[in-house]
């Protein structure tokens, strides 16, 4: 056996690993009921609206829901529902 020493520790002056999101996606849709989001459809068209409630097959029901379809609202509706097999993403439209 060898009197090696322990290898230093590292400099303190880099700087801080990034941060990445924290959360499961569960998280994230369950912090999103209730605020504006943005959901985007496999056909491309955009729903932009307030969250009302989702359930585990991604059916989403939405309140002031704008139907926006190449950057341009086409539609106004009180409340929107859509069906889950047809939603590509949802994100949040404000900073959480």
């Amino acid at each position: 056996m060898s009197d090696a020493s322990p290898p230093p520790p590292p400099p303190t002056d880099a700087p801080p690993a990034p941060q990445g999101p924290t959360g499961s996606p569960t998280d994230f849709l369950k912090g999103v009921v209730g605020k504006r989001v943005i959901v985007r459809l496999t056909s491309g068209v955009d729903y932009r609206g307030v969250l009302s409630c989702l359930d585990g097959y991604m059916n989403i029901a939405l309140e002031q829901t704008e139907e926006h379809v190449n950057g341009t609202v086409t539609n106004r509706y009180g409340d929107a529902f859509i069906r889950g097999n047809n939603v590509l993403y949802i994100s949040a439209a404000e900073a959480l």
